[in-house]
């Protein structure tokens, strides 16, 4: 019940006016405080008799109509919460109208507030997310992120690849899958901060045997260990741990959609123009984020004067064929070099064959087929001479 200011006729007294009067009460008379508060002198003993102020004698208002659900709250609705504690409300919603369809659509409102309430009462423990700071320079996160729903082609034909996105912010346009040999040529590109974070497990080694797993580990660490740098790994299956990348991950490739749908074509003259479309949609987000990325540089460390090993290194032999298999792919090679072993460097887009010391050529890298079958990276010029031999010598002996 509110009490009514007899002072002012048809105005109720107020916590703040209560609060005045009890200030001026502690060293004045009733009736000097209440003169003082704007309240009458009844006013004022009813307040000495009754010290709450007037919000707490506020009954709490009931419910205005018959609650819809109270037929099946107890009997339905509750023992579902209990025995399924991770079932969407909407769920149970569907649930109890197959069970009651004379309940209306209507109610699926008033049912997510009560189990809302009933959670927050009787649910059970929730994870608990500590918030961190990441001084400038310390903390750096990158990960892999899939672009196949973006339907890119390279002159008309279409690219399996993958963006590896630096959260402060740089990407690459990566061919294939996910490789070691991305992740450490990228970190050869800029200054390294005190750590860095991936996923786990790593996304580079990801769908290997666990032999190959522990040495592309060993490898990740000399890595890192080569820039200054802590590796640092996210628990396995708290997704939340690399919220900070994922999402990172959605703006830009929302971002990269919005330029795609403005250029009106998905379709680049070549790979080298398709990354430079990534470059510049990156760089006019690091634009708007100028003021963070200023506060990053000056505190992160200086690279090492050499590089590290950013390529996979393998010794192939040249067949009969004029070439060899690396990886489930089949490239060609000039025939002289039938029977010599070459050093091969694989790098994610190009494969660099050395004899010796000696550097012999550059090859563009293929891909084996989604289907699993060889891949094939074919020069004609390389086989040229001996199928021009070979259709002459099949012209003459159709002469003779």
């Amino acid at each position: 019940m509110s009490m009514r200011n007899h002072s002012l006729p048809g105005r109720h007294i107020t916590n703040c006016q209560m609060r005045l009067y009890m200030s001026f009460r502690q060293t004045e008379t009733p009736t000097v405080a209440a003169a003082k508060a704007g309240l009458s002198t009844a006013s004022a003993y009813r307040i000495e008799q009754d010290p709450r102020l007037p919000s707490q004698k506020k009954a709490p208002r009931g419910r205005r109509r018959r609650d819809p659900l109270v037929a099946v709250w107890d009997s339905e609705v509750v023992p579902l919460l209990k025995s399924k504690p991770g079932l969407r409300p909407v769920a149970i919603f569907d649930e109890v109208r197959r069970r009651y369809p004379e309940i209306g659509v209507g109610v699926r409102r008033t049912l997510e507030r009560h189990i809302r309430s009933w959670r927050a009462l009787n649910g059970a423990a929730r994870d608990v997310i500590f918030r961190q700071e990441h001084p400038p320079g310390r903390l750096e996160l990158s990960d892999f992120t899939d672009m196949g729903d973006h339907r890119i082609s390279i002159a008309g034909v279409p690219i399996d690849h993958r963006l590896y996105h630096f959260r402060w912010e740089h990407a690459h346009v990566v061919l294939g899958g996910e490789s070691f040999v991305a992740l450490a040529e990228e970190f050869s590109k800029r200054r390294a901060p005190l750590q860095h974070r991936s996923d786990s497990p790593s996304a580079a080694f990801r769908n290997l045997d666990t032999q190959t797993q522990q040495d592309q580990t060993r490898r990740y660490e000399a890595l890192c260990a080569h820039y200054r740098m802590e590796p640092t790994r996210n628990n396995r299956g708290l997704a939340h741990e690399n919220g900070s990348i994922e999402s990172a991950h959605g703006h830009l490739k929302r971002a990269i959609e919005d330029a795609l749908f403005l250029r009106g074509s998905r379709d680049f003259d070549t790979l080298e123009a398709y990354r430079r479309f990534v470059d510049e949609v990156v760089g006019r987000r690091n634009a708007r984020n100028r003021r963070r990325l200023d506060l990053e540089r000056p505190v992160l460390q200086t690279l090492p004067t050499h590089r590290t090993t950013d390529y996979e290194e393998t010794i192939v032999t040249v067949t009969s064929t004029s070439g060899f298999t690396l990886k489930k792919v089949f490239y060609s090679v000039p025939s002289r070099l039938i029977g010599h072993r070459l050093r091969v460097r694989l790098y994610d887009d190009r494969l660099e064959c050395f004899l010796g010391a000696t550097a012999l050529i550059t090859l563009r890298r293929g891909r084996p087929h989604s289907s699993g079958k060889h891949g094939h990276v074919i020069d004609y010029r390389h086989v040229i001479h001996s199928l021009r031999r070979q259709t002459d010598g099949s012209a003459q002996s159709g002469l003779s």
